[in-house]
């Protein structure tokens, strides 16, 4: 396999597994050490249409925080969806892929003064507060904004918590509110966040319903109160498929009951996880280890050297409190598990990516496989001590590259929400090209070796 560019899509004859793909690559460029994420971006595909069969009211604003890669931004721009964005910097890389202001909210409710004033100047009118404060920098640096109030949630179960950060409670929105009305600004819905990785569909109906209640004291008070913004928080691992299910089929029903659709109420949300979580495996390579004698028990203890760690996209560990599970790609047959530790690759000795774990005997070369390691984790990594962290390589079937390749090409019509979504089905996401501008060849034309690659 030869790749001759950065982070490159490689097509498949057949459709792969993330580990099989991960075994292939390793298989063919023996002696490459570096770590690497194997990205699906069918999984990212399938994801956004489960979600329009399971929400169809419910327009995803993709929150560019969770990971930022512009693979995964260009696909879901094809695909139909909006932007949750939280700065300057996210606001641009989306509307430099030629993504239109209004398929964007500015999601965050304490804004740097001057990304609010850029805000204004691309055209992104729809944007968060919470506090007093920022509803009156908003009238100084843009006050022809579409404002949504964010209301504070019951997050208890969420993985990350926010709500001892932002949203108002019930009294304070309403004072708010009646602080925009006196100020002349436009506030036009509210929003909520559950918490990121929420696991119960409860919170999700509560604060629906706070939001109802919040929007008719709005209307009340004369705004056009036309916009409801759920958040995230929506489970993304594999394994969550039934948590997801139960959580969209319990807003269904509060939507049903408290925002009837009778085309009045625009309904978004700002889901992050849910839709790269799954779509990301890391590979990592054991480049040193040590045997350590328990000085109580005389036991030997086993630490694991591997070339990506906390600083990198292991930091998930740290700001996510994320458990990540070591799987391995080499063929160890033993049945025997040794109390082992895996230690990020930086001089740091808060580098530790599990302190305790029981795995059997590994040696310097062997691979690790990472599943589920698609949300916050590049997106935070940094290049500590001059080490780089697990670059991306973007692998689908032809089948599937044939019903999205329009998704990167350098150009492309701006699409604005006016316009229908498009809705694919499993095994129909049709956009042809030319076939000379597909960019890939085959390298190697055996059955046995289904990669291509860019020449």
């Amino acid at each position: 396999m030869h790749i001759g560019k950065d982070n490159p899509i490689i097509v498949t004859k057949a459709q792969h597994t993330a580990e099989e793909f991960i075994q292939k690559k390793i298989e063919l460029l023996v002696g490459e050490e570096e770590p690497f994420f194997a990205v699906d971006l069918e999984d990212v595909c399938n994801k956004h249409i489960r979600w329009l069969t399971l929400m169809p009211r419910v327009i995803p604003h993709y929150a560019i925080k969770c990971n930022d890669d512009i693979n995964v931004i260009k696909l879901l721009a094809y695909l139909g969806a909006g932007f949750d964005c939280a700065s300057k910097g996210e606001i641009k890389k989306v509307m430099d892929l030629g993504v239109s202001a209004d398929r964007i909210i500015f999601a965050n409710p304490c804004k740097q003064s001057s990304y609010i004033r850029y805000a204004q100047e691309v055209g992104v009118e729809t944007m968060t507060f919470d506090n007093e404060q920022e509803l009156m920098k908003i009238k100084k640096m843009y006050p022809n904004a579409k404002l949504v109030l964010r209301i504070v949630t019951d997050d208890s179960n969420a993985v990350c918590r926010f709500s001892m950060k932002f949203g108002a409670d019930m009294n304070t929105a309403r004072i708010l509110m009646e602080k925009a009305r006196d100020n002349g600004l436009d506030i036009v819905g509210v929003s909520f966040h559950c918490g990121s990785g929420q696991m119960t569909s409860k919170a999700f109906v509560d604060a629906i319903q706070n939001a109802r209640t919040i929007m008719n004291y709005g209307i009340k008070l004369g705004f056009n109160m036309n916009l409801l913004d759920i958040g995230g928080g929506f489970p993304g691992n594999t394994g969550t498929e039934n948590y997801f299910s139960e959580i969209a089929t319990a807003v269904n029903r509060a939507l049903e009951e408290h925002f009837p659709n009778d085309g009045t109420i625009r309904i978004i949300a700002e889901p992050g996880r849910y839709y790269v979580a799954s779509a990301y495996s890391l590979a990592t390579n054991v480049i040193a280890s040590r045997e350590m004698i328990d000085a109580e028990t005389g036991d030997i203890n086993h630490m694991y050297y591997i070339n990506d760690g906390v600083y990198g996209s292991f930091n998930c560990v740290l700001y996510d409190h994320y458990v990540p599970e070591p799987y391995l790609l080499d063929n160890n047959e033993s049945n025997e598990k040794f109390t082992s530790s895996i230690w990020g690759p930086t001089c740091d000795g808060l580098d530790c990516i599990h302190s305790s774990i029981k795995m059997p005997k590994l040696n310097i070369g062997d691979w690790i496989l990472w599943k589920n390691m698609g949300a916050y984790t590049i997106s935070a990594a940094v290049e500590f001590n001059g080490i780089p962290f697990g670059k991306p390589l973007y692998f689908m079937s032809r089948q599937f590259w044939n019903s999205v390749k329009a998704a990167f090409q350098p150009t492309r019509k701006t699409r604005r929400h006016n316009k229908p979504s498009i809705r694919f089905t499993a095994t129909d996401c049709s956009n042809e090209i030319e076939e000379d501008m597909l960019p890939w060849l085959l390298e190697d034309s055996s059955e046995d070796t289904p990669i291509l690659t860019i020449q």
